[in-house]
């Protein structure tokens, strides 16, 4: 590192108690190449742009900037899968504040090299997919190519826009020990990484401003906007604005998060299979007003998922008929079905004489050394040298891990031995790498850490354009040799030195002629629209419980009297009914010691499954499902609403209180919430079935209350009513109307009758109907729909009920009030059912839309 005292005279630079003395401790690993630091301990020359702001950063200031990156990482919901973890949870995304710089000139070389081997590898598949050439002069083994799973017969012959089977291509790279760099995979099924790349660099690009505007760094942006140009052009029929969409295998897949943000990003439509149909050899995207034909998937899913009548018929995954739709020229698919095939490492010592056959050019940068163990020589090579050796199966295989030999024990090896010999073809030996190194902040200190680099290609006319970036992966230790999320790596953002300034570009390209103005709201898939009526109903799940606790707490520590044991009574009804915490919780007298601790535990999080918490989980689960849909402002929010509920009990004299305090900042977000879906959602059938959600919920949860809360017997004390109002939250409103008097039926008006009280639940059926009225099967059809049924006849019962009937008349028991009630509850979940078969269930759309579109 650069001594001080070289530096201690240049102006801006701190004094030594104030520098980041992380740098200065640095020490590289030895026998391994590090990216920072040349071997004789100085910085390199690329990076001394970075180090040096670093260096006048200070650590506070460093401390400070990367908490505000960590920050947007969780604000924004970045997070990846790990398949090993039993609950499938998600991780938030492991970034690390130092990027890795790379120099122009190597770039430039890197880019020359990766440009080529994507074209070589697409003209590879073009004849594998063709006339098999290659195959007919032994330029490639037939071994390698028809018992590769990858190889899919169906797609022979295919009719491929402009022969372009790799639309988009990334290259694993990693630098040896002499400075060279390696392809240590390809990767062309359906490469992931770039929008976590993209990610990282809006992540440090906020962080960072300064420095990376200080440094030069060439943009990304460029790339993004040639790939969507080139996919625009891939469209049958060279459509101006084509429907793309991006074909996800749903949450559960590691890189989900990655799906939604380059769908949002590019500005596509996210889709799963469920959601697409092929009819008459097209493929149409299912929406609540009908069919809306698809002209290119863009697939995050591996081929052989994508149609389970010709390739994988248990996939649940893909569209049956994708295949032939794509051989009659339909629809277009990128990258193309089948392009998996180039991505075993097997053919890779056959690729310089190919690159010199086909492309007439000598390899730039070839693959680390491979041998194919189905040929003798280099089965009889690989035993002899198996220690320094990494052995992988020939053909990709999820899961399965590649092999360190010289890791392995003497019984082991010759276990490994007899493998290879038994099936010779099925495997590959690479030769071991010594990856390079990189410093990664672990533990509040700089260490080395192995480094990949995933490169990305996209297809930009007759060639190539790569990314001026990418996403370097590091190891989760120096002596782990695997760069992997799914192990416990990290990754970093990758900053090209530029040699001129970057334009400024944007994705907003515009047309080539005028469009006409659309307000059209009806491309709404049906999973869709069944995500956000539950996103709205889990939100109102919680908002009322909330409120019932908020107004539990206060009375559990005051002094003992009648009101005040009727309210508690009151609010534990309301929580056992739910489900919420047990029937059988014994009060007693004033303090509330047993319930106390049962109220806390529902709100920082118990051990039962109906607490506050899993609530909470069931809001963010279904949000991360919409990323796409909802705005960043509305994710936020729901991030915010989870953190607040992922609290840790507070000590033993401030729980009430912190508790309090809690509940007050979720009734504000949550207020939050409602703010941004009633002022920022356009008025189209998602906002409609998300508040279609938000009313019917709230109707349920509201009748449970006055169920619970008040009950059917005569007698009501003025705790009761009071708990009532402030979980329903119509104090103000009832004071305002009748002063201090409390009576129940006037509560009752209120919080069910009144219309004009947009808590009661008269006024959430009154919108239901509204919304009801405007869902297409009330807008197509001559006869009310059963939903539209139902809910005209629950207003009618609600508006023709009068308080003073539920007076006690003749007894101790208030009959009218239980039967309406009962049948609220009971037809409130037929209309959740009726609109689930109706709109969420769908299988076929309306014939008569399909015409309409088969004539254009």
């Amino acid at each position: 590192m650069q001594d001080y005292e070289m530096m201690k005279d240049r102006p801006g630079v701190l004094p030594p108690e104030d520098r980041l003395k992380r740098l200065e401790l640095y020490r590289p690993a030895p026998d391994f190449y590090d990216e920072m630091l040349a071997p004789e301990g100085t910085v390199r020359p690329h990076w001394k742009a970075l180090i040096d702001s670093f260096e006048e950063m200070g650590e506070a200031d460093w401390a400070r900037r990367w908490q505000e990156g960590r920050r947007i990482i969780h604000e924004n919901g970045i997070t990846y899968n790990v398949y090993s973890d039993p609950r499938n949870a998600e991780r938030p995304w492991p970034l690390d504040p130092l990027p890795l710089v790379m120099d122009s000139s190597e770039w430039a070389a890197i880019e020359q090299a990766i440009s080529q081997r994507a074209r070589l590898l697409n003209a590879i598949l073009a004849d594998l997919y063709g006339s098999q050439k290659l195959l007919d002069d032994r330029f490639l083994p037939p071994e390698l190519v028809f018992p590769n799973p990858a190889f899919l017969r169906a797609c022979c012959g295919f009719p491929v826009p402009g022969n372009i089977y790799l639309h988009i291509y990334a290259a694993d790279l990693a630098r040896s020990p002499d400075g060279h760099w390696w392809v240590i995979a390809d990767r062309t099924q359906a490469p992931s990484g770039a929008g976590y790349a993209l990610e990282n660099r809006l992540v440090s690009g906020r962080v960072l401003r300064d420095v990376f505007r200080g440094v030069g760094i060439e943009r990304v942006a460029s790339f993004f906007q040639t790939y969507r140009e080139t996919l625009r052009a891939l469209a049958p029929g060279h459509k101006e604005n084509p429907r793309i969409v991006v074909l996800t295998p749903g949450p559960y897949n590691e890189t989900y998060f990655e799906h939604a943000f380059l769908a949002r990003y590019l500005g596509y439509s996210l889709v799963e299979g469920a959601d697409l149909a092929v009819r008459e050899n097209r493929v149409f995207l299912r929406t609540l007003g009908g069919l809306l034909p698809v002209d290119l998937i863009l697939r995050r899913q591996d081929d052989t998922y994508c149609d389970p009548l010709e390739l994988r018929g248990d996939s649940v995954l893909g569209v049956p008929g994708l295949v032939q739709a794509v051989r009659s020229g339909g629809v277009a698919v990128a990258n193309a079905l089948g392009s998996g095939l180039v991505e075993s490492a097997a053919p890779s010592g056959f690729l310089p004489a190919l690159c010199r056959h086909m492309l007439h050019e000598d390899l730039k940068m070839p693959a680390v050394a491979t041998w194919w163990c189905g040929q003798k020589a280099a089965l009889s090579w690989v035993e002899d040298h198996l220690d320094s050796l990494v052995i992988k199966p020939a053909f990709p295989a999820r899961g399965v891990e590649p092999v360190f030999a010289g890791r392995l024990s003497r019984a082991e090896k010759t276990a490994l031995i007899t493998r290879l010999r038994a099936a010779p073809g099925a495997y590959v030996a690479q030769e071991q790498v010594a990856l390079s190194t990189a410093p990664v902040l672990e533990d509040n200190a700089l260490r080395p850490r192995h480094v990949v680099l995933r490169v990305y290609a996209v297809a930009a006319g007759d060639s190539y354009a790569v990314m001026p970036g990418g996403l370097t992966r590091t190891t989760s230790s120096l002596g782990d040799l695997v760069a992997s999320m799914q192990s416990g790596g990290g990754s970093k953002d990758t900053w090209v030195v530029a040699t001129k300034p970057s334009p400024d570009l944007t994705l907003l390209r515009p047309p080539a002629g005028p469009l006409d103005i659309s307000r059209a709201t009806f491309d709404l898939p049906s999973r869709v629209a069944d995500n956000l009526f539950w996103l709205g109903r889990y939100v109102e799940r919680v908002e009322p419980i909330v409120r019932v606790v908020r107004a539990m707490l206060p009375r559990l520590v005051q002094d003992a009297n009648l009101t005040t044991q009727a309210a508690v009574e009151t609010g534990l009804r309301i929580l056992a009914g739910q489900g919420y915490v047990r029937s059988d919780i014994p009060i007693g007298s004033a303090p509330f010691n047993g319930l106390e601790r049962e109220v806390l535990a529902l709100v920082y999080g118990g051990q039962t499954g109906n607490n506050l918490t899993a609530s909470i989980r069931s809001v963010r689960r279904v949000g991360r499902l919409l990323r796409d849909r909802i705005s960043s402002d509305a994710w936020r929010v729901l991030n915010q609403l989870h953190e607040q509920l992922s609290a840790p009990l507070p000590p033993e004299p401030i729980r009430v209180s912190s508790a309090q305090a809690l509940l007050d900042q979720v009734i504000s977000t949550i207020s939050a919430f409602s703010g941004l879906v009633m002022e920022s959602m356009t008025r189209g059938d998602g906002w409609r079935f998300l508040d279609i959600g938000r009313r019917l919920e709230r109707a349920l949860q509201m009748t449970g209350i006055i169920r619970y809360g008040l009950g059917f017997d005569c007698e009501a004390d003025s705790g009761q009513l009071e708990l009532l109002l402030e979980a329903g939250d119509s104090s103000i409103t009832y004071r305002s109307r009748y002063l201090t008097s409390m009576q129940a039926d006037l509560v009752l008006d209120l919080l069910l009758l009144d219309e004009a009280n947009p808590r009661s639940v008269a006024y959430q059926l009154a919108r239901l109907r509204e919304h009801v009225d405007r869902l297409p099967a009330s807008q197509s059809r001559f006869r009310r729909p059963a939903e539209g049924r139902l809910v005209l006849s629950l207003l009618t019962a609600v508006q023709l009920s009068e308080a003073r009937d539920f007076l006690c008349t003749g007894g101790a028991h208030r009959t009218q009030l239980e039967t309406l009630l009962q049948r609220l509850s009971k037809e409130l979940w037929s209309l959740s059912e009726e609109l689930t078969r109706e709109y969420f269930s769908q299988a076929v759309p309306s014939r008569q839309f399909l015409l309409a579109e088969s004539r254009l």
